[in-house]
């Protein structure tokens, strides 16, 4: 079976190494060379390097119709597709007999969108997996080729669930490949409710300690990946951007139970845990911070560092 790859970050990676392993493809189709870093140097995707340096030819199409002429030209019989970071006509859909295979990271309908697996753990889901489907016209609605599902875990954030999620789907992509291929494979509508995963911008990486400890630390380890969560920590008369890296709930204890609570208020120094602070009716113990223009370190050393005690304020949003 002659096949095509469709792909762009570090990601997906995984997913093209699979595929050369089973059915090579003809065609890598990725975005445009980016911008990066301070100096603003013009970079290849991390697939395209990945493509370039297994010898397999790119294309970076910049419109509808230099994709959809890249995808003509390819021969291909099916295109496998993770991450690539377009939405794609239905003239081109119609090119391809076995059609476009997406890997999405939740189990359909569930997620629909660009980050189902930092919304499953912002909204506190225990479950969730990947699926595999043919793309139609719509967002992520097209017909299931299968699915495979994990658990998630209290101490999850998008990283680590990420790290278990991608073999998961390259595993999901090759069974779905060789069904294509000899006829196996079953396509089904999705059933169940629809839920959506629209993209995270900068405006919710604020934590907000007026909500629940276990409600901050779902959101600060569903950004993970970015953008990260912060707050902002008075120091020497200003406001000190501190982006928050790992976070727990705290249990409660005599002497901390909360019953009006007072949002961000620093309630304890943990050793060696870090920092409890306040929340709504509960308590949340923050682990790993980045201050400001230096590197992680533990919110301890951070603490110790500018010599926070108890009492002190977080401020709020």
């Amino acid at each position: 079976m002659k096949t095509i790859f469709l792909g762009t970050p570090v990601q997906a990676v995984p997913f093209l190494k699979t595929l050369c392993e089973v059915f090579p493809p003809a065609l890598v189709i990725t975005r445009p060379d980016a911008k990066s870093g301070r100096g603003q140097q013009l970079l290849p995707s991390p697939v395209k390097a990945a493509a370039l340096a297994a010898g397999i030819p790119c294309a970076e199409p910049r419109n509808d119709e230099e994709f959809h002429q890249a995808v003509l030209g390819s021969g291909a019989e099916a295109a496998f597709v993770v991450a690539y970071g377009r939405i794609m006509k239905e003239r081109t859909l119609a090119l391809l007999p076995k059609g476009f295979v997406n890997i999405h990271f939740s189990i359909l309908p569930a997620y629909r969108g660009a980050a189902p697996a930092q919304w499953a753990l912002i909204n506190g889901e225990t479950r969730t997996g990947v699926s595999a489907f043919r793309i139609d016209g719509g967002l992520d609605t097209g017909p299931m080729l299968g699915s495979r599902e994990l658990e998630v875990s209290i101490s999850d954030d998008a990283a680590s669930l990420m790290d278990r999620l991608v073999p998961l789907g390259a595993e999901l992509m090759r069974e779905t490949a060789l069904g294509l291929a000899d006829g196996t494979a079953q396509a089904g509508p999705q059933s169940g409710q629809p839920s959506y995963a629209p993209k995270i911008g900068k405006e919710l990486a604020r934590l907000d300690f007026s909500k629940t400890a276990l409600e901050v630390h779902n959101l600060a380890r569903g950004l993970q990946l970015g953008p990260l969560p912060y707050v902002m920590c008075p120091v020497n008369g200003r406001l000190l951007r501190l982006q928050v890296l790992k976070t727990a709930v705290a249990a409660q204890r005599p002497g901390l139970d909360i019953p009006v609570p007072n949002p961000g208020r620093i309630a304890s120094i943990e050793r060696p845990g870090g920092i409890v602070v306040e929340c709504k009716h509960s308590l949340l113990l923050v682990e790993t911070v980045r201050p400001e223009g230096k590197r992680p370190m533990p919110a301890l050393d951070f603490a110790n560092g500018l010599k926070l005690k108890p009492g002190g304020v977080f401020a709020q949003p």
